[in-house]
């Protein structure tokens, strides 16, 4: 396979790993970038994870391979502003692997000419007189008004997504669990913001909006005065024995709840904070890569 591929705004340097859209240079870490060659060397035909973990991760290599699997994938889709749902150029195939969609071009290949040869058509003198437009006159305007629409859809996907983390809320009645409830926010801000999640992912987690009391909160206010599209939030609650921390993603627009989950722990030192915070990190960035 050629060093450099081509499809759509992009091209791939198979060999160094860089991608660049439309000229410019594309954030693709090294591990994503081999995932995308070894699907790019393959495109059309389904790429199963096993074949991915031995070509990329060889007998030996102690990592968690799904957990790293998974990121490499939803950090290309991020890098190609693509979607899991509508794909462009990753499809996902549930039990068998991936496959890329889109037609790539490698350097020195020319991409082949449409045949537009049109059959002959006996025309009656009165057509002849009356000529219309051709019959592929149709077809071109189509694809233009598709080429339209793709493109102003990877546009929109290409704006960054904006999310924010809500102070969150000691309520086991404890003053104690007050900087523990603001420890593990602020450490979720921290995750969130590492360039190694969604690489168009952008973090707002110190504003005045966000510490208001819970009574007082809105969460489409919160939207409007930071300029997010998600917000983060979570409780702290305890029965005596344990206490445990429920973290929840909400979208916005209609306040539906795209993530939540609960973390029981009997205490909460530093490293379960920590444990914790990326947990909600890794949780949040999986469910906002196919945004």
């Amino acid at each position: 396979m050629a060093d450099t591929v081509q499809f759509g705004p992009f091209a791939f340097d198979v060999e160094s790993g860089t991608l660049s859209k439309f000229g410019s240079p594309v954030r693709l870490q090294p591990q994503p970038a081999r995932v995308l060659a070894a699907l790019v060397h393959r495109a059309g035909d389904v790429v199963s994870r096993e074949d991915l973990r031995r070509e990329l991760w060889p007998t030996g290599t102690y990592v968690d391979f799904e957990r790293g699997l998974n990121f490499a994938v939803a950090h290309i889709r991020s890098a190609l502003s693509d979607s899991a749902d509508r794909p462009l150029y990753i499809e996902t195939l549930p039990k068998r692997g991936y496959r890329f969609i889109a037609p790539v071009a490698r350097s020195g290949e020319t991409t082949q000419p449409v045949d537009a040869t049109e059959p002959i058509i006996e025309e009656t003198p009165a057509a002849s007189a009356r000529r219309r437009a051709p019959p592929w006159t149709g077809l071109v305007v189509a694809g233009v008004v598709v080429a339209v629409v793709v493109f102003a859809w990877q546009e929109y996907r290409s704006r960054p997504i904006r999310v924010a983390v809500v102070s969150f809320d000691n309520e086991t009645g404890q003053n104690a669990f007050d900087r523990v409830a603001i420890a593990i926010a602020d450490q979720t801000v921290a995750r969130l913001a590492t360039p190694d999640r969604v690489t168009r992912l952008s973090v707002v987690g110190n504003s005045a909006a966000l510490r208001r009391p819970r009574d007082f909160r809105d969460i489409k206010e919160i939207g409007r005065a930071v300029g997010v599209r998600y917000v983060v939030l979570a409780q702290m609650k305890t029965d005596g024995s344990k206490t445990r921390l429920i973290a929840h993603l909400i979208r916005v627009s209609d306040e539906a709840h795209l993530w939540a989950n609960s973390y029981d722990r009997q205490a909460f030192t530093l490293d379960v904070q920590n444990e914790i915070a990326e947990a909600i990190a890794t949780a949040v960035s999986t469910q906002l890569s196919g945004s």
